[in-house]
């Protein structure tokens, strides 16, 4: 069955970004909310939010704004206006604002890609974007790649412009099947809820061993014998705890070959590297933690400091790839994570790629620069490698 991502009823509005306030500010007065009074607004962004407002685009934009909640007197007194990121109204109401952009699925022009979206879960009207690469053929079937979106767990969809771009280049290189995942958001559904839907549109992979599933192209053209993960930021966290689950709660079918980390969304209460240089932004990431888990145990509960779980080592697939960017606030935790991963006993191999002067998620805003180019070709040798 096919869906439009869109969402409902919708209003836009434009806002010269020259004014927005720095997105620390905005994140620090997030923390102080109690998030029981927040009512579900959808949105999307297509800008990290690991990354300072200097590294957006200062141009006026036109923007959308979803809302299912009728606008009464008390609902539209402002408390703080964060624009163009949020408005907090005095009943407790977040309003997102940045960024509303959907990319439709498509026959790409260049790469020849093919993509549409397909429910995976009707109880939450929840779907994944599916790419079919040129020439797909029935006979040869392909390795199958699940991605999970960044955005700190809050934002983002795997219908914007940039991961749709991203996956069409990813699945041209390295001729595969990909499956792009949806999962609610925080704080309207604050985590676990993002992890159990990841591990939902696993299992509606998984559920189409022998061609006997719901989707014509996985039971074609996919070869579930040999599963890749990957994610950038949040996602890769998300890849990294889909690893870990497939090893306690083994899905028939799967084989889950290798996962890819990019930028991977990691963190601690002591500081590492060169963190305690940056205790500004280090405020910011707590922030964005305690916001999406506000049941968490703390900045070391195992969902986000990997390094201190002791499931770590039982990660369910055989080789990882983890990514880095060298002027990303969270370099050093996916280098830590490589080097516990590499010295932990763990029996499969684990990979290192370090991109130079360049920051977080870069390669979904200058995908056609080199470094983007590097690193997409050796994401794809990676998967191609038996």
């Amino acid at each position: 069955m096919s869906i439009n991502p869109s969402r409902s009823s919708s209003f836009s509005l434009r806002i010269n970004s020259h004014s927005s306030l720095r997105y620390m500010h905005l994140l620090i007065s997030l923390s102080s909310m109690s998030l029981t009074r927040i009512r579900p607004i959808s949105f999307h962004s297509h800008h990290s939010i690991f990354q300072s407002s200097k590294a957006r685009p200062h141009n006026c934009r036109q923007i959308l704004v979803y809302s299912s909640v009728s606008m009464d007197s008390t609902a539209t007194e402002l408390a703080h206006d964060y624009s163009p990121f949020l408005r907090i109204y005095k009943d407790g109401r977040v309003e997102r604002l940045m960024g509303t952009d959907i990319a439709p699925p498509s026959l790409h022009p260049i790469t020849q890609v093919q993509s549409k979206d397909v429910v995976f879960s009707p109880q939450h009207n929840l779907s994944s974007r599916l790419y079919l690469p040129r020439n797909a053929n029935p006979n040869q079937k392909l390795p199958l790649l699940v991605y999970y979106h960044g955005g700190g767990f809050c934002i983002e969809t795997p219908y914007s412009p940039m991961y749709h771009n991203h996956l069409n280049n990813l699945v041209a290189e390295a001729n595969v099947i990909a499956v792009s995942v949806d999962y609610r958001r925080a704080p309207e559904h604050p985590l676990p809820i993002g992890y159990d839907d990841s591990w939902a549109a696993l299992k509606w992979v998984a559920s189409h061993l022998n061609g006997n599933g719901a989707e014509e192209w996985l039971n074609s053209y996919a070869d579930i014998g040999k599963v890749f993960l990957a994610g950038d930021s949040a996602g890769a966290n998300i890849a990294h705890h889909m690893a870990i689950r497939n090893t306690e709660e083994k899905l028939v079918g799967i084989n889950l070959v290798g996962i890819v980390l990019v930028h991977p969304y990691f963190w601690g209460k002591e500081p590492v590297g060169n963190e305690p240089k940056e205790a500004e932004k280090r405020a910011t990431v707590d922030v964005i933690w305690h916001f999406a888990c506000p049941k968490t145990s703390g900045n070391d509960d195992p969902w986000i400091n990997p390094l201190l779980d002791p499931k770590m080592c039982g990660l369910g697939c055989r080789k990882v790839l983890v990514i880095v960017a060298e002027k990303d606030l969270l370099r050093d935790r996916g280098w830590y994570y490589y080097e516990k991963l590499r010295n932990s006993g763990w029996g499969g191999l684990v990979e290192f790629m370090e991109i130079t002067e360049e920051d977080h998620v870069f390669h979904l805003q200058k995908s056609t620069c080199e470094n983007a180019l590097a690193m997409l070709k050796r994401m794809a040798s990676f998967i191609k490698e038996d």
